[in-house]
């Protein structure tokens, strides 16, 4: 029978700290620490989290590495006892937190799905009903008789995931499964994540996919350097930490500011509130599907035919994904002297979610004279996901 009232997990004041083993000291330097009663440094990795997640809830969790994802996870699945506070669940627990747990390489994908399986508490006759069903979702029909010691990693965690799910538990704990899978197999996690929603049972999700975990969370919770930043609103929650991590490294790989001095520069470059028109500044771009962008500038003596330009590149790869500026589009600016603005809007639509760059630019009309250039100084976050291969959605049409 199960109990907790409202509440699947309950988390109260949870602190989780390691000692350091001082890996690669000598035997003299680890006895004379034990003579002079010197302990190893200790490491805080959870420092009094508190949370409760309601039954039938999808909470992500969210944070940068080191942030206490993973070790939260792992005290809830039971596998990690916390340092002191409590945590208790209601229902049975299936977890998925580290890939490829309880194979054993030398056995074959078939033989493994049966150990795994009994190692999450499935019945023999349970797993012989569930078998077929557990291979075709992982789609590794043509390995299955394979040792798993020749899958590749997204093998190992498609095929983990694949039995995890089928336990049929209350409560499903799981981390970054979605980091190795390709396009199909994230799809078809994410329909089982919503089968799961649906059937009322609560799942407590870990990924760097902040796009995904907005998706299919109900709340998310933000953890930073071991504490609990926040627990809410998935919208609000994810913002807070894209901006958060945005602004703890502002300058993006690569980024850099340079042009012809004592001509023209951008003195302010920033985003336009649609609905009120208020200018603000920051290294985020608001979640709109078309930001306004205000560019203002300043110039130090008459510039004659200047062309504005911007350029989106893919923040992970830095590839190109699109650029044009006020020529290509047919817009001849007038010169530019003095002080001035010129708004720039943006269609995102057809991008695939994910991490991007914005680079602006101020130069001539024959490309010679580069006035004023930022850099990947800006980010644009694109929420939605789109289910297409690639980064931007092009019109196509079948005959």
């Amino acid at each position: 029978m199960k109990t907790g009232g409202d509440y699947a997990i309950e988390i109260d004041g949870v602190t989780k700290r390691f000692r350091l083993s001082g890996a690669g000291r000598s035997l003299k330097s680890a006895v004379i620490d034990f003579a002079m009663r010197r302990r190893p440094p200790e490491f805080t990795a959870l420092s009094d989290v508190s949370l409760k997640v309601r039954r039938g809830e999808t909470v992500g969790i969210v944070g940068a590495n080191g942030a206490g994802k993973s070790t939260l996870l792992s005290i809830v699945a039971g596998t990690v006892w916390p340092t002191c506070g409590t945590v208790k669940t209601h229902g049975s627990v299936s977890s998925l937190l580290e890939l490829g747990a309880g194979f054993h390489p030398d056995l074959t994908g078939r033989e493994n799905v049966r150990l795994y399986g009994a190692i999450m508490g499935m019945k023999p006759a349970e797993m012989r009903r569930r078998f077929d069903e557990i291979v075709a979702f992982s789609g590794l029909g043509d390995f299955i008789d394979q040792p798993v010691r020749f899958y590749s990693s997204g093998m190992y965690v498609r095929l983990g995931f694949s039995v995890a799910v089928q336990v049929d538990p209350d409560i499903l704990l799981v981390d970054e499964v979605l980091a190795v899978g390709d396009a199909d197999f994230q799809r078809r996690c994410l329909a089982k994540m919503d089968e799961f929603r649906a059937s009322g049972k609560t799942l407590l999700l870990i990924s760097h996919d902040i796009e995904t975990v907005r998706r299919v969370s109900d709340r998310i919770a933000y953890l930073s350097h071991g504490r609990l930043e926040s627990f809410g609103d998935p919208a609000s929650v994810a913002d807070a930490y894209l901006a958060s991590s945005t602004a703890a490294n502002p300058a993006m790989p690569g980024a850099r500011e340079w042009g012809e001095p004592g001509t023209v520069r951008f003195v302010r470059i920033s985003f336009v509130d649609p609905g009120t028109g208020e200018e603000k500044g920051g290294p985020v771009c608001p979640a709109t599907s078309k930001p306004v962008f205000r560019l203002r500038w300043k110039a130090e003596k008459r510039i004659e035919n200047p062309v504005v330009g911007f350029s989106l590149d893919d923040a992970a790869s830095g590839c190109r994904v699109f650029g044009s500026n006020t020529q290509i589009c047919g817009r001849e600016l007038p010169a530019m002297e003095g002080e001035g603005s010129i708004d720039l809007a943006i269609d995102t639509s057809d991008l695939q979610a994910g991490d991007y760059s914005l680079s602006f630019a101020l130069h001539s009309a024959d490309h010679a004279t580069n006035y004023h250039r930022v850099e990947h100084g800006f980010a644009l976050h694109v929420r939605e996901r789109k289910w297409f291969d690639g980064v931007v959605r092009l019109p196509v049409e079948w005959s």
